[in-house]
């Protein structure tokens, strides 16, 4: 790689690009080998794009502007063809930090890496300071529909108007509506909602997102006694706890609250015949899922 590439820079056009000039020149901070010659590997990435799949454009950061001139010079050299670079300023955090995928908090637009509710729950935890910046950002509202948010926002900021609407456009525009619509639901049902016309894709993010525990379908035929399905699915620590629970009105299934400590949990409970939700107090969720054999 050093012969096939590294021979194409000299050390003294490295050092003069800017990004690595200021970290070299910052005493405190300086820079590693490792990320000095990370401008070589994205050069070379550039140079692959262009060489197998024709690629002739690369964008990124304003804080990339070195490495993206790099692969430009390489793919000039190498394949004696033209390839162009666009950079965008970098978006911040209200706090400093760079929105991006090197920084704590990492969201992908894969729901294999970020399922659909997490990511809708990455918008809606948007800082208050960032908020109306990022609708300007990331959705399509018209600069009416932000402005009105904005003013809602100022005026009632309890009232998450802007946060909500900056979920819901980013979440819909990613996953398309139907996902949106169900990481909605389940995070108005985690929070206490109703679970009337509760959807199959509800459910799966539920399934998904919350602790649970399996029993068989015969357990279920049987009938589980609730204080059992309590202490398999993590919410009480034993029997007796479950009962106390119970009798104290702290328990609740599929939203409804039951004070009987002889209650079975039977097929007629299960949820789309594949879960029955549980919930100790307000926040603390369980599923009890009915197993396929």
């Amino acid at each position: 790689f050093l012969r096939d590439v590294g021979k194409h820079f000299t050390v003294n056009q490295m050092v003069a690009k800017e990004s690595v000039r200021a970290r070299m020149e910052d005493r405190e901070v300086g820079i590693s080998y490792t990320e000095f010659s990370y401008m070589l590997l994205q050069a070379y990435d550039f140079y692959h794009l262009a060489r197998v799949h024709g690629c002739e454009l690369q964008i990124g950061g304003s804080d990339q502007w070195g490495n993206i001139t790099a692969g430009m010079d390489l793919v000039r050299k190498k394949l004696d063809r033209r390839a162009w670079g666009l950079t965008l300023p970098l978006i911040t955090k209200a706090d400093g930090t760079k929105f991006g995928k090197t920084e704590g908090g990492t969201v992908w637009l894969d729901p294999r890496r970020t399922s659909v509710y997490k990511f809708y729950q990455f918008w809606i935890q948007t800082d208050d300071r960032d908020v109306v910046r990022y609708l300007k950002f990331f959705t399509f509202l018209s600069a009416d529909e932000i402005s009105s948010l904005e003013q809602d926002h100022l005026a009632n900021p309890g009232g998450r108007a802007a946060h909500r609407a900056l979920a819901r456009e980013v979440t819909a525009l990613i996953h398309g509506e139907a996902a949106c619509s169900d990481a909605i639901r389940a995070t108005e049902i985690l929070f206490g909602a109703p679970l009337d016309g509760l959807t199959v894709g509800t459910l799966g993010i539920l399934e998904s997102e919350i602790q649970g525990a399996v029993a068989s379908a015969a357990d279920f035929s049987t009938g589980i006694p609730l204080t059992d399905a309590l202490v398999t699915a993590g919410l009480c620590s034993s029997k007796g706890q479950a009962r106390k629970d119970i009798e104290a009105g702290g328990i609740y299934i599929n939203g409804t609250r039951t004070q009987d400590t002889s209650r079975l949990l039977t097929p007629a409970d299960l949820l789309h015949n594949r879960a029955t939700l549980l919930r100790k107090g307000k926040r603390a969720w369980a599923l009890l899922s009915r197993s396929s054999d």
